[in-house]
């Protein structure tokens, strides 16, 4: 067992490096400490570039409970495209980068070519395969798309996570079938969400993570404010309440999902069972 105690949370997605600290009106380690007062005990700080990559992984070093990816977001328009290779580089030597992406494909936006995102979708899973690491995924009006390359390219080999999921069930099944669980965000405390809602209920106990996205997507009742990590409390009461079950019962269950999920995250010895 993981925990010492049921109600661990892990924010399994969030963007330290880009929060408004200024409109927060603190720093960065009072928003982890924040995070830490409401049962939030660790978190995955996720790349969105290989340029702020740097400020991730020094994120991930300042913390002990913070962990790092690598990745460039399918919509995130960079002067040199990432190869396998150049998100490859130094990983493997590093502890604390545990997963590749955030990657997929975006397109509501369409900042950056339907053939550019295709084509890093497929080198972010080859490297993702070559360091035997998981894909954090990032899916926004592409779900066939995203479903086809990760079969052609048999991402099931390395799963991972369908990050912030807004899709329906069979969408959601799919992905599972896949090998990739499902990332609940504040999103699904929107009452407008209900096919999200009925997927919540739906999932198996082994299928599913809580995130916040932050600083994006605040939960109902902080809607329409910055979002950070101790949001994700919100995340699991919603969930709790969806499934008919303890707020502790989703806090152990997406914790322990996250650890296999990211096997290559450690937890901290304070948070381990002795037993």
């Amino acid at each position: 067992m993981l925990l010492s105690e049921p109600a661990v949370l892990v924010d399994s997605h969030c963007h330290l490096n880009l929060m408004d600290y200024a409109q927060l009106g603190c720093d960065m380690d009072e928003v982890v400490a924040r995070a830490g007062r409401d049962g939030v005990q660790y978190m995955l700080c996720v790349s969105v570039d290989l340029t702020a990559g740097a400020q991730v992984i020094a994120a991930a070093e300042r913390y002990g409970n913070v962990f790092a990816s690598v990745g460039v977001h399918p919509n995130h328009v960079v002067e040199h495209e990432p190869t396998a290779d150049s998100l490859s580089a130094g990983v493997a030597s590093h502890p604390k980068i545990v997963a590749i992406g955030e990657t997929g494909l975006d397109y509501y936006r369409n900042q950056v070519a339907v053939e550019t995102q295709h084509t890093r979708f497929r080198e972010h899973i080859a490297a993702a395969k070559r360091l035997r690491l998981p894909l954090i995924i990032h899916c926004r009006d592409a779900k066939q798309d995203v479903l086809r390359i990760l079969t052609e390219e048999r991402a099931d080999e390395v799963g991972g996570v369908m990050h912030c999921f807004v899709e329906d069930w069979d969408t959601a099944r799919a992905a599972l079938d896949l090998n990739f669980v499902i990332s609940f965000s504040g999103i699904v405390t929107f009452k407008s969400a209900q096919n999200l809602r009925e997927v919540a209920k739906r999932i198996p106990d082994d299928g599913f993570l809580v995130e916040t996205d932050s600083p994006y997507l605040a939960p109902v009742p902080f809607r329409g404010k910055v979002n950070q990590p101790a949001y994700t409390r919100q995340v699991a009461l919603e969930l709790a309440a969806l499934r008919g079950v303890t707020f502790e019962t989703i806090a152990e269950q997406s914790t322990a999902n996250f650890f296999r999920v990211f096997h290559h995250a450690r937890p901290l010895v304070s948070s381990m069972n002795s037993g």
